[in-house]
């Protein structure tokens, strides 16, 4: 792996903004990291040759308080370098349905695709998949949050990975598995 740089960056313009529209769950899958292919930096292709498409599992966001954070960490001692990828979001209003499901992504080590509201789709747990963390919250007023705050984190050797837009919903790849409104 080549180390040395090959490019520069000028200031770009303001025409970006911040947050995440949605994210979507997938069942872990290994073949996923061996089988992968992009091209100019971007996933094109999650499985080379799927039988069946991956279920992704949508939960659509609004408002702020949803965030994405990559963090690198390297130790020139042990000369090491890996990423902590950190994804917080608010699902409002409690349900049991809801609930179920939340607490099977605790338990599994899901692949997480965020999508922000600039067009970019991002894969967290390419490799190891996330963990996933959630707190059940109601207020103590009634204009307090009802709802899940979800902590979703992934260590991986590089920052996540842009995926190609097509590639959610395209039924040779992915499944979107639209949530219900409860």
């Amino acid at each position: 792996m080549a180390c040395d740089l090959s490019k520069g960056r000028r200031e770009p313009c303001k025409d970006s903004v911040g947050g995440i529209k949605a994210f979507y769950f997938a069942n872990f899958n290994a073949s996923i990291f061996n089988e992968f292919t992009e091209t100019e930096g971007i996933i094109d292709n999650l499985l080379s040759s799927p039988t069946t498409p991956i279920d992704l599992y949508k939960y659509e966001l609004r408002d702020g308080g949803h965030s994405l954070e990559d963090a690198n960490e390297t130790s020139s001692e042990n000369g090491t370098s890996f990423v902590t990828s950190t994804l917080t979001a608010i699902v409002k209003k409690l349900d049991a349905a809801t609930r179920e499901e939340l607490q099977l992504a605790t338990f599994g080590r899901p692949h997480v695709i965020v999508e922000d509201y600039n067009g970019n789709y991002l894969l967290l747990g390419l490799e190891n998949g996330c963990d996933v963390q959630v707190n059940q919250v109601t207020g103590g007023a009634m204009g307090d949050m009802s709802g899940y705050n979800l902590t979703v984190t992934a260590k991986e050797r590089q920052l996540s990975r842009f995926v190609d837009p097509t590639i959610v919903g395209d039924d040779s790849q992915t499944s979107v598995v639209e949530g219900t409104t409860i």
